[in-house]
């Protein structure tokens, strides 16, 4: 399934690297998550969703990007979001249309922004839609 114009956009205005660690959060069926572990090269994304029905589908779309270890999928809600055990923190971390993230539920919000900055490496960066296309959040 092709990006729309809309995640395009997002996916080409990420300051993405080579490399990089990369966490998806609210990854619907999957679409952005690919385009970005096509541009990871070693890197890794991993795509979050609350939604079973949506992870299934990420999973099945991504069976490539997750068998070649760039990418995986897990169902997690930002707001209960932990790193497991022995993982690595993320380089940069993005959503789009995540209202815990666009000031709708903001005891959400302060909740997923914790579980984000306890997420990301020192550094580590927040982008979400709502700018031109993008903006970034900031991570205390």
């Amino acid at each position: 399934m092709p990006l729309s114009p809309r995640l395009a956009t997002i996916v080409d205005a990420l300051p993405l690297e080579p490399g990089m660690r990369v966490l998806e959060i609210g990854c619907g069926p999957g679409a952005a998550a690919r385009a970005v572990a096509a541009r990871l090269g070693t890197g890794h994304i991993l795509a979050i969703d609350r939604s079973a029905k949506a992870v299934a589908q990420a999973e099945a779309a991504g069976a490539d990007e997750i068998a070649s270890g760039r990418m995986s999928v897990r169902q997690a809600a930002i707001e209960d979001f932990v790193l497991e055990p022995g993982e690595a923190p993320f380089d940069l971390a993005f959503a789009v249309r995540v209202g815990a993230l666009d000031g709708r539920h903001p005891e959400a919000g302060r909740a997923a922004m914790r579980r984000i900055a306890a997420a990301l490496a020192p550094g580590g960066r927040l982008f979400i839609d709502g700018g031109d296309p993008l903006r970034e959040l900031a991570v205390n």
